[in-house]
């Protein structure tokens, strides 16, 4: 299918691994230009450099923390009229609300919440303008149903999750669309990670603890980055104008609700 994207420009928040990583390589094969962010130069150029390579499209990164503004107004610096933002930032540390103070729920709320916001506002006026924006936010399937560990990251994501739902009814007769992707257990490295804690935690093998997990879900499997990306890349095309401030699941039919 074409997605009627191919030639527009996209920034991709945390696009060096993960599903940041998958969202960017499907809008590249869509044919996006992509302006690729992460912390982390060493792998985000190695990540920019595979993507160009195989999707013959321009990559162009840019290692910086997006949660600080110098961060934001460098990352906007490189991308100064995008037609597509995908916002994506790792989840803070789980534990227990007895164990959260000041500093960790405002760093939460920094990285999940308003960082993402400040980056809508910044390129809302262009897409306006330009009659034509995607915005996908990558959240987590926490907003739809607690995972008490998770509590920093639900709450603030759920902030966020607010904030679209309002704004993207104000803008979307202006052609521009704001929704957010919730995923579940998928095949990234911090899986690999939780898999590898649960089966320390229960003294099994992490074969054992895979087979626990995949019982679990009603798919009878961990998510692919290249499902997850292909998703995103649908929300951003030239199909997706009348979705409109939606909080999509991508669990596998984890989260049992009927809405």
């Amino acid at each position: 299918m074409d997605l009627g994207i191919k030639g527009k420009t996209a920034i991709v928040c945390g696009g060096s691994k993960g599903l940041g990583r998958g969202s960017a390589e499907k809008l590249a094969e869509a044919g996006v230009d992509i302006v690729l962010n992460a912390r982390s130069e060493g792998p985000l150029e190695q990540a920019a450099s595979e993507i160009a390579e195989r999707y013959g499209v321009k990559v162009t990164p840019v290692a910086v923390d997006v949660t600080t503004p110098e961060g934001r107004a460098k990352l906007l610096e490189a991308a100064p009229a995008p037609d597509i933002l995908v916002n994506n930032a790792g989840g803070p540390p789980p534990g227990m609300w007895h164990q959260w103070g000041e500093v960790e729920w405002q760093a939460a709320i920094r990285a999940n919440m308003l960082t993402p916001i400040h980056l809508i506002t910044a390129v809302l006026p262009g897409m306006i303008e330009r009659r034509w924006g995607r915005i996908v936010n990558i959240t987590s399937g926490s907003v739809k149903s607690p995972i008490p560990a998770l509590g920093l990251s639900g709450a603030a994501r759920s902030g966020l999750t607010g904030f679209v739902a309002g704004t993207s009814r104000q803008v979307a007769r202006h052609g521009v669309t704001i929704n957010n992707l919730l995923p579940g257990q998928h095949e990234t490295a911090r899986i690999e990670s939780l898999m590898n804690n649960t089966a320390r935690d229960k003294g099994i093998s992490v074969e054992e603890a895979r087979k626990a997990a995949y019982d679990a879900n009603p798919a009878g499997r961990f998510g692919t980055t290249e499902e997850f990306g292909a998703a995103c890349a649908f929300l951003c095309s030239q199909y997706a104008g009348y979705i409109v401030g939606q909080n999509i699941l991508l669990d596998g039919g984890a989260i049992n609700t009927t809405l």
